[in-house]
């Protein structure tokens, strides 16, 4: 339970680092947007590694990186409607939807375990 808040809270520093400039700082030198984005981004990847060494416990590297995209889309949403005011469209809920579809292929069957 530890990697998955950990990754939950390393998505939202993330999003807010790759797309937060859009609403505040869009007028802002680029300049100035990388280095307030790779500041932000500096806590994401304090969250963002401990999450993944304590989830290659009970995750395959491939399960820990779906994990990390389901927690991505579902934290964009979020961002997107709440923050951006944007519209969830049909078409992206579909899309989604098969991200989430793919998500259940990869932990609905046993895989083989890492290489010896």
């Amino acid at each position: 339970m530890s990697t998955i808040l950990l990754l939950i809270s390393s998505n939202i520093f993330m999003t807010f680092a790759w797309y937060g400039h859009l609403k505040y700082g869009y007028n802002w030198p680029l300049w100035k947007a990388i280095l307030v984005s790779w500041s932000i981004a500096l806590l994401e990847y304090c969250l963002a590694v401990p999450a993944n060494r304590l989830g290659y416990v009970h995750f395959s590297g491939f399960q820990l990186k779906i994990i990390q995209e389901v927690i991505t889309i579902v934290v964009f949403i979020a961002f997107a409607i709440f923050f951006l005011k944007e519209k969830l469209a049909w078409n992206y809920l579909v899309a989604f939807a098969f991200l989430g579809v793919a998500a259940f292929f990869a932990f609905a069957f046993k895989a083989h375990g890492p290489a010896a």
